[in-house]
């Protein structure tokens, strides 16, 4: 019995180690008779394999079965509540450690520091660390607590534990550079480097550079990252793979691809890294062509490779093709993680089609996405922009820890749907939960404002932001504030604004502000004020923009200046401009149709043409366009 259960433990073992884990659990589910070692064995390589939620289902289920824990049992446990950052479960098996009587172990108590470090709580690993007693700590007890304060960017005290140190390891060095590096912070990787060369106790490796360049890479400065990449040639490290990778990620990040693309030919054997950098390096610059070709020649690829080109392909607004990238990933068995999904997310947002954006909530809940709070705001922003504002708040309401992206897309949601109450009524809450406003929650408020009719909501808002929260006006606030004005007749006040803040504005700005401007103009008739306008916009009119010529032309027209309207329009065709014509769609069974203004070849137009007619009294009415002064 014990010969037979110790063979087929081996062969667990063996089948997680070649890659078969499916297998290894289904011989591990089959076994009458467990021990211990059987179960550390399962979840050692559950661990191993960064399958971290499986490590703690399968210690869930060893805890039920009544099998006693061990020192290598929480081990592996405590390193899957680490790969996951899940504070919630490491401290429930500190806990029992304590009960079981295992705090007493290096192994243990290093894991117990670690875990602490990677959840984000350096008081907790400090306090792990200072009841182990100076007597039992070793060097991987003191990199763990280091560990611990680089990764939560408390460096001054990450700095005292450095030197407090019996003895600084190259493993110490490499998390005070990795740490300064993932913050960008160039200057001080280099000078630990040279501290490092100077003190003699170690020698920089691979990991070494590996982290200056990326910190170079943070901080997307070029000429510290041709100077670190000529010191590593010096030195002799070029040739090292994590080198290789994180100078051609360098590059890559920078647009240099003619730079990347010689690194990339001089890599001896290309990995997973060296595919992803080129990948994205080519997205960056959006060529997502090229993009495509290699990772078509990418001989393998993992969910990185699948969710850069998905998101790629939405960022360039070709959302069909990012779903159906999206089809062809789960086709292939490669997981989507919640990077994926706020990628696909995205994608049915700009193509506004319902139907997708179901079918890819479907998959969230199949993957167990649903509480992740990048996938849940994603989520609140698709079905608002597909028009389904229920299923919006919804969304909205299952995200448990809300963040204030969170609050911003569900206030966005509200004042698109024209639902200014329950928009400020978010704004309200999002408040009383701590959550301090940024720009982007005053552009929804005062877009909402500005399309409810809510003047003295929205100039208290306006005012609230700079005298409340600190924050300064952009383009968009500014936008918001002349269209408000503008819509409900307050002409010359709008204008009063927009002069006021378009002096040392750029040319966009200019032209965004007052555009919104003469639109009112134009809407209450008032030639005199559209004519000044009209002026203003002239010398800071976008030549490429084909709305601020429409509606200076639209306005010359309206007050009988046929012979400025014709200079206007002569000058939209002397630069080039093309008007954009008006369009809209709607989704039908999960089908896009789009009208065109000005086509008139839509098989059922007389019947379209009926129901618009029929609707057009209601659209007009007075009661539906009335102001809250």
């Amino acid at each position: 019995m014990r010969s037979n259960l110790h063979q087929l433990t081996t062969k667990i073992v063996s089948l997680s180690k070649s890659g078969f884990i499916t297998t290894a659990r289904k011989l591990f589910d089959e076994m009458p008779h467990k021990d211990s070692i059987t179960w550390n064995a399962m979840l050692s390589s559950y661990s191993q394999l960064g399958l971290h939620t499986d490590a703690l289902s399968l210690f869930h289920l060893m805890r039920y079965t009544n099998t006693k824990p061990d020192h290598f049992t929480f081990t592996s446990t405590l390193n899957a509540c680490s790969g996951l950052g899940s504070f919630r479960n490491g401290t429930k098996v500190h806990g029992l450690i304590i009960a079981f009587g295992y705090q007493c172990y290096l192994p243990v108590n290093n894991s117990i520091i670690d875990m602490y470090g990677k959840c984000l709580d350096p008081y907790s690993a400090r306090k792990a660390f200072e009841e182990m007693g100076e007597s039992i700590r070793n060097e991987v007890t003191w990199c763990s607590l280091l560990y611990a304060y680089a990764n939560s960017g408390q460096f001054n005290i990450a700095f005292e534990t450095f030197y407090e140190m019996p003895k600084r390891v190259l493993v110490a060095w490499n998390i005070m550079i990795t740490g300064f590096a993932q913050n960008g912070e160039v200057e001080m990787c280099i000078q630990l480097l040279k501290e490092m060369r100077e003190s003699l106790c170690c020698f920089p490796d691979e990991w070494t550079f590996s982290s200056l360049m990326n910190a170079c890479t943070e901080s997307s400065d070029y000429a510290y990252g041709c100077t670190v990449h000529g010191f590593i040639i010096k030195i002799g490290w070029s040739s090292a793979m994590e080198v290789k990778n994180s100078i051609l990620s360098f590059y890559a990040k920078l647009c240099c691809m003619d730079v990347a693309i010689k690194e990339f030919e001089s890599v001896g054997l290309l990995s997973q890294v060296s595919w992803n950098a080129m990948i994205d390096g080519y997205i960056k610059m959006g060529n997502i062509i090229d993009a495509f070709n290699v990772f078509q020649r990418a001989p393998m690829k993992n969910v990185i490779s699948w969710t850069s080109m998905i998101a790629g392909y939405a960022r360039n607004g070709e959302g069909e093709q990012a779903l159906n990238l999206f089809v062809q990933m789960v086709r292939s068995c490669v997981c989507p993680d919640e990077f994926t999904f706020g990628a696909i997310l995205h994608a049915c947002s700009s193509l506004a089609v319902l139907g997708f954006g179901k079918m890819v909530h479907g998959c969230v809940i199949r993957y167990g996405f649903q509480a992740y709070v990048y996938v849940g705001n994603g989520l609140v922003n698709m079905y608002a922009k597909c028009g389904d504002i229920k299923r919006s708040s919804y969304a909205f309401n299952e995200i448990l820890e809300k963040d204030l992206v969170s609050w911003n897309a569900m206030l966005f949601g509200f004042g698109m749907h024209g639902l200014s109450t329950q928009a400020l009524q978010i704004y309200d809450e999002m408040v009383a939960h701590g959550m301090k406003p940024d720009k982007v929650s005053f552009i929804g408020l005062l877009m909402t404002c500005s399309h409810a009719g809510l003047i003295n909501k929205g100039r208290l808002f306006f005012d609230m932001m700079s005298s409340l929260y600190g924050l300064t006006y952009e383009i968009d606030h500014v936008a918001c504030m002349v269209d408000m004005l503008g819509r409900a007749g307050y002409l010359v006040e709008a204008k009063e604004l927009s002069s006021k803040y378009s002096k040392k504005d750029t040319v966009e700005a200019k032209s965004s502000s007052y555009e919104a401007l003469l639109g009112a103009c134009s809407i209450h008739g008032d030639v005199r004020m559209g004519v000044s306008v009209r002026d203003d916009l002239q010398h800071s009119v976008d030549s490429q923009k084909d709305m601020g010529y429409v509606l200076l032309s639209n306005l010359c027209c309206a007050s009988g200046q046929w012979k400025e309207a014709e200079i206007v329009r002569k000058a939209m065709v002397d630069q080039g401009v093309k008007k954009m014509p008006g369009y809209s769609w709607i989704e039908v069974k999960n089908k896009v149709t789009v009208f065109v203004a000005g086509n008139i070849s839509h098989p059922y137009r007389e019947e379209l043409y009926m129901i618009l007619n029929s609707l057009d009294p209601e659209m007009r009415n007075p009661c539906f366009s009335s102001f809250e002064i």
